[in-house]
């Protein structure tokens, strides 16, 4: 299945984990895929390998999406490498847990930098392509923890729903321009951050889920696949919650 051929992606927090799978679908869907990476690029360029192994095009580029100026040169990048940018994924992300009581400012700013702020300057670094094309698929991955709470992780939930609202004003502002706007709220999946969690954590954790398991990057690939897509042409301003039923 190729529902997204000649398409190009560009895809934050992409070198591993959720983004690593979002980027190897989308891939395989027949999109040419920038992956963008925080730190070393040394994973993302594993990525990017696998990437043009599936036939497509690929470049890595580390950006700090809390800065302006690294966005705005990151989307050059991908303008002058293929002209457009149809699809943008903001999954880069980051915790720093701490009860509210000892949570320190710094952590407070930092996951608010990267997880919200960051989706705020890679959107309106992509919106004036798009509008001059009149059409593209905006993609936040937020988080369970965005809609339910999560106690020790303030910043994060925080940082997680402010994705959700900023996902629906950003519908409302560029559907008249042919540009859907949706997140993706993922449970838990199996990733670096939730590697932490010890055993007995992660089984009340699956006592939760009506599905019994926890679920997998790939689930949430595919669920940005399908939003990346012409299939979800008329959705916008939505939140795919994929966990299995838990919160449900």
């Amino acid at each position: 299945m190729n529902r997204l051929t000649d398409k190009t992606a560009l895809i934050t927090g992409g070198s591993r984990g959720i983004g690593e799978a979002i980027a190897l679908r989308l891939a395989r869907e027949g999109a040419n895929i920038a992956v963008c990476a925080s730190q070393s690029t040394e994973a993302a360029e594993v990525v990017a390998e696998k990437i043009r192994e599936q036939g497509r095009e690929a470049i890595v580029r580390q950006t700090d999406v809390s800065n302006a100026e690294s966005v705005e040169a990151l989307v050059k990048t991908v303008l002058d490498t293929w002209g457009k940018i149809d699809i943008l994924v903001n999954n880069a992300g980051i915790t720093r847990d701490n009860l509210l009581m000892r949570m320190k400012e710094d952590e407070w700013d930092a996951v608010l930098g990267v997880n919200l702020k960051g989706a705020y300057h890679c959107i309106k670094a992509v919106i004036r392509p798009m509008m001059k094309a009149r059409t593209g698929r905006i993609i936040n991955v937020s988080s369970v923890v965005g809609l339910t709470g999560n106690a020790g992780q303030i910043n994060y939930a925080a940082s997680k729903s402010g994705l959700i609202g900023l996902t629906k004003s950003v519908a409302r502002e560029l559907a008249s321009r042919n540009i859907t706007a949706n997140a993706i709220a993922p449970g838990f999946i199996p990733t670096d951050m939730t590697a932490k969690l010890n055993d007995k954590i992660q089984e009340q954790l699956i006592a939760q889920i009506p599905l019994g398991k926890l679920g997998s990057p790939d689930d949430v690939a595919a669920a940005t696949a399908f939003l990346a897509s012409d299939d979800a042409a008329y959705i916008t301003g939505q939140v795919l919650v994929v966990d299995g039923g838990m919160v449900m």
